[in-house]
């Protein structure tokens, strides 16, 4: 994979504004909007829906800004930002068949574990987002989709160009840049969950610079978020039933 991202004067400023949003910002927000949710999940019936709902809409405002730095530089190629088909399109499509399968059977897995009262590895830093009712579980799997082509343009295509193009760094140094600010965006979920989103930000990185294309980590990566949002919720032993007020006095 070569790039060589032209940025404009403008594009250049929306696109550090945002890469310092990433590194600082998103990590905050992230904490406390997930913080919110947690407190208020079990006894606010629509609280997850307005969670996702945000979410939704602030993911597409920020591969809107993406797309608005791609207009902003006329001698940029879609390219750069890997809104290109892979080098490889059999090879991609064999790797997005078996990721599938192996989400579904590491889903039904982690599935029966779960409804098997069994600990789950990492699903209950994640309790508060797990659907309940279908509108939830409808609005996860959209939010699945979302996360999975909004976080890789922005994430894998904008700050991997910016990188390489502004910055000067090699394909290699700025995948590894785009790694990091994707791991610190794990933060709500503990120390765990940095680690998670840095193995993960790994492989999807990779997948990019291997194929020239965000096709195949945005494939991936909504394959993944999927498979962990439609999971069912664990009920820790003396929890109060879902949406059940706590009674006063308790």
């Amino acid at each position: 994979m070569t790039i060589s991202p032209d940025f404009s004067a403008a594009s250049t400023v929306v696109t550090a504004v945002l890469g310092a949003y990433l590194l600082l910002g998103e990590p905050w927000l992230g904490r406390r909007v997930y913080g919110s949710l947690a407190r208020r999940r079990d006894t606010e019936p629509r609280a997850l829906v307005r969670y996702f709902t945000f979410v939704l809409v602030f993911w597409w405002a920020l591969a809107a800004l993406a797309l608005v730095v791609l207009l902003l530089s006329p001698a940029m190629a879609a390219a750069d930002l890997g809104i290109a088909a892979p080098e490889s399109p059999v090879t991609t499509a064999v790797i997005v068949v078996l990721v599938g399968a192996v989400s579904v059977v590491s889903g039904r897995k982690m599935r029966a574990l779960a409804e098997g009262g069994k600990n789950v590895p990492g699903l209950a830093s994640i309790r508060a987002m797990l659907p309940r009712t279908p509108q939830e579980r409808r609005l996860a799997i959209a939010v699945a989709v979302t996360d999975g082509i909004c976080a890789e343009l922005v994430y894998r295509g904008l700050l991997i160009a910016f990188g390489v193009g502004v910055l000067g760094l090699n394909l290699y140094a700025a995948a590894a840049l785009s790694v990091l600010a994707y791991a610190v965006a794990g933060i709500y979920q503990g120390r765990s969950g940095v680690i998670a989103f840095g193995v993960v930000g790994v492989l999807l990185a990779g997948l990019y610079v291997s194929s020239g294309s965000l096709l195949l980590p945005i494939a991936v990566h909504i394959a993944l978020t999927v498979r962990d949002l439609t999971l069912p919720v664990p009920e820790p032993i003396g929890s109060v039933p879902a949406y059940a007020p706590i009674p006063k006095g308790s």
